[in-house]
């Protein structure tokens, strides 16, 4: 299942086409308040994010997957009710 959250990542985990922390929307990581770091980086929905490690970024992809995932549940359910 394809999913529009756009997390995309190269064979090393950092994101294809190695951006910089410079080219990041965000300088400091959402989880723990400390400066982005290079292997933390991802894409998201086009823009580059970033992550204080590589943990945290595999961590923020899972859930995005799980939302994207539980909504694409909750859309079929709502496509069969309207039938």
């Amino acid at each position: 299942m394809g999913h529009s959250a756009d997390i995309t990542t190269g064979p090393s985990g950092a994101p294809a086409g190695t951006p910089s922390v410079n080219d990041s929307v965000n300088a400091v990581c959402p989880w723990t308040g400390k400066p982005v770091s290079a292997d933390g980086l991802t894409l998201y929905a086009g823009a580059v994010v970033g992550f204080a490690n590589a943990e945290l970024r595999d961590q923020f992809a899972r859930a995005v997957r799980q939302f994207e995932d539980a909504l694409a549940v909750r859309r079929a359910e709502t496509a069969g009710n309207s039938e």
